[in-house]
């Protein structure tokens, strides 16, 4: 029989991690994956428990969806999306993509709700914690093999994490990220004539970053304009090239309790850029 949560475990998976822990994306082959109870019980929760901490954070990505509607820009913006009925747009990322209330989530919403008519697939590609090697292992799997149409990508962030034990260099070197943000892109070429559309890493405040226990490394936003860089060499549409829409220095008000993570005000700056990306700038073409 399961072990069942704590009060003091709950709480946790509530503020913070139930949000994040999407496992049915990483292991699609373990047999009870897509069952409810199964996936509550290694949470020690009550499935009922469970679907409620999940229907909660949708929710808040609805709302937050009909929030950012009101404003007279986003719809103006909205009209001017350069989507087709029966796209299917596809995220890739890591940690920000994969939460529940999460940019794809707000975005994928506030296209259902403006467009009833358009019949669009939305697939979630995004899975926490994720380097660009990761997402790449797992591109044709994931992303691929569905022929999108539309291919955002939102992934970097996690490749400039420096370990507490190895202070002198990032988790992957920038040749590295190049290299694999590089053949992503080039794949993704091969299954859409669509330009692919790139978010920078967001911002970190390091002051909160240090103080989460989960966590045994800094991020340098030294590190992250590097990356920032190397997008700004991207075909496609860039989204935030400067990493400023949690404000500049970055504000904890659009941060989780981590300093790494969105909180809903941070993902609401994301969809906002990106549809006015879309919407009011042109597309990079390749050199």
């Amino acid at each position: 029989m399961a072990e069942k949560a704590s009060d003091k475990e709950k709480e946790a998976l509530e503020k913070y991690l139930i949000q994040f822990l999407n496992i049915e994306k990483q292991y699609p082959l373990l047999p009870g994956i897509k069952n409810n109870d199964s996936l509550a019980g290694l949470m020690g929760l009550e499935t009922r428990e469970f679907l409620k901490l999940r229907e909660m954070f949708s929710q808040n990505a609805k709302e937050a969806a009909l929030e950012l509607l009101r404003e007279d820009d986003v719809t103006d913006w909205v009209d001017q999306l350069p989507f087709k009925n029966n796209d299917t747009i596809i995220a890739l990322g890591d940690s920000a993509t994969d939460d529940l209330q999460g940019w794809f989530n707000i975005f994928s919403d506030i296209l259902n709700i403006t467009v009833p008519e358009a019949d669009f697939t939305f697939v979630n590609a995004g899975i926490s914690n994720n380097t660009t090697s990761e997402a790449l292992r797992r591109l044709h799997r994931d992303v691929l093999s569905y022929q999108p149409d539309w291919v955002i990508i939102n992934l970097g962030l996690f490749d400039a994490i420096r370990p507490y034990f190895t202070q002198n260099r990032t988790l992957l070197p920038l040749s590295e990220t190049w290299e694999n943000l590089t053949t992503i892109e080039d794949a993704v070429k091969t299954v859409t004539d669509n330009p692919p559309i790139w978010i920078s890493p967001q911002p970190i405040i390091p002051g909160l970053l240090s103080e989460m226990e989960l966590f045994d490394f800094d991020i340098d936003e030294k590190d992250l304009s590097q990356i920032r860089q190397i997008l700004l060499g991207k075909s496609g549409y860039i989204v935030d090239p400067l990493g400023r829409r949690m404000g500049n220095p970055p504000e904890a008000w659009y941060f989780l309790s981590d300093g790494i993570n969105p909180s809903l005000s941070g993902h609401v700056n994301t969809v906002r850029e990106l549809i006015k990306t879309l919407a009011t700038t042109k597309e990079r073409k390749p050199e």
